[in-house]
């Protein structure tokens, strides 16, 4: 079981604080492994296994528990003493009805550490904030990092970097991507059955959607149009040119719901001068590159836009809050905040070429702040300021 310490230490950190754990990531990004690693690390620093109480609901030997009455039956009959702290690590727990009465009840009477895992963002849904208002912290969880990925690969990093970039760009970051690298041939149905998965349990059945069909449109579009500003007015003129009639509101609701089910990521827009958020013309990301070419069929690809979308989860993946920046008839691809910090971000292919190289400055200069500013692009260039503008590889962005 390979570690992922970006998301394993969070996890230690919050360890025994009074919060509910609450890890959400799309299906089959590790979240269970995760869970099985944090279980590791509680024995190995000395919590006896029976005090551990570790339930996935994906799995038959659970089956059997579809109530949250069931559901509190079960873990109370397993503490074994009150004075004594017990973990409690529940995957997928949203299969089990009103299950969030049973955590509130356990978090007031018991003493206990909870972890709970899901791929949809429902399992925050306002009723289950309502009751922990302030009480639990979210981890979100993503597909393997390109860091992550050369170390799940054990890829030494002094190797051919760019052949495997190149390979994470075509097949994307699953974990379980990289145990199918020897076979190639099993990849695509591997993804698609990912894709099918997330499509009909998380978005389709969780909805109860009549129109599938529309919402594989409407993801297929976005997937060829990462990085792209979009509106819904635009991707309804795109359906009805292609003799699917729609609404823009049911166009809205459908990306709101495969937003929470964590495949795409919406990038508003923010004036810089104006200090707010424009309501109109965000820009997509998807969560991972595979299921992206496994939807467009690596046509439309836009090197360019598939680095931003590559850069845009890396931040995330970082802690950032990204927008993209709109000052005067000028966009900075990303700024990038957290707490006190401010980057601004331009990623581009390349900027060998003057005209392009002017092109992606000209938005950083108009920006008046002295937060720092960097070109992201994959040039291997000796100049990497102009003016104060730093210019940096993406490849070695990625493994900061």
């Amino acid at each position: 079981m390979k570690n992922r310490d970006l998301y394993l230490t969070q996890l230690i950190r919050y360890r025994d604080k009074p919060l509910i754990k609450v890890i959400t990531g799309i299906r089959r990004c590790g979240k269970s492994t995760l869970l099985s690693l944090f279980e590791n690390h509680l024995i190995a620093s000395g919590v006896a296994k029976d005090h551990i109480i570790r339930m996935n609901f994906e799995s038959f030997e659970f089956d059997e528990i579809s109530s949250y009455k069931e559901l509190h039956a079960y873990i109370k009959e397993r503490l074994k003493s009150n004075s004594d702290r017990h973990y409690i690590l529940l995957d997928e727990v949203k299969q089990v009805t009103s299950w969030e009465k049973v955590i509130n009840s356990f978090l007031v009477d018991a003493n206990v550490d909870i972890y709970i895992t899901g791929s949809n963002a429902y399992l925050l849904s306002s009723e289950l904030s309502t009751l922990l208002s302030g009480r639990y912290v979210e981890i979100k969880m993503q597909p393997l990092s390109f860091k992550e990925y050369l170390d799940f690969t054990e890829t030494d990093r002094k190797g051919n970097l760019q052949e495997n970039f190149n390979q994470y760009l075509k097949f994307g970051g699953l974990p379980t991507m990289v145990e199918l690298m020897d076979f190639p041939d099993t990849i695509g149905p591997f993804l698609e059955g990912i894709y099918n998965t997330v499509l009909m349990k998380d978005v389709i059945e969780r909805n109860g959607i009549r129109d599938a069909a529309l919402l594989e449109s409407i993801l297929k579009y976005i997937a060829a149009n990462i990085g792209s500003i979009v509106s819904t007015k635009k991707i309804s003129d795109y359906l009805t040119s292609s003799g699917r009639k729609t609404t823009s509101d049911t166009i809205d609701n459908y990306l709101k719901m495969l937003e929470n089910a964590f495949i795409i990521y919406k990038a508003n827009r923010y004036d810089l001068k104006g200090k707010m958020f424009l309501k109109t013309l965000e820009k997509y990301y998807i969560v991972d590159m595979g299921i992206r070419n496994q939807l467009t069929g690596l046509r439309n690809t836009d090197y360019g836009h598939v680095l931003e979308n590559l850069v845009y989860l890396e931040l995330i993946r970082r802690g950032y809050e990204v927008t993209i920046g709109k000052i005067g008839s000028l966009e900075v691809d990303f700024v990038a905040t957290k707490a006190n910090e401010k980057i601004y971000y331009q990623v581009s292919a390349t900027i060998l070429d003057e005209k392009t190289r002017e092109r992606e400055l000209r938005p950083l200069q108009s920006i008046s702040d002295n937060y720092p500013k960097y070109i992201l692009t994959m040039d291997q260039t000796i100049f990497n300021d102009y003016s104060g503008i730093k210019v940096q590889n993406i490849l070695d962005f990625l493994l900061e």
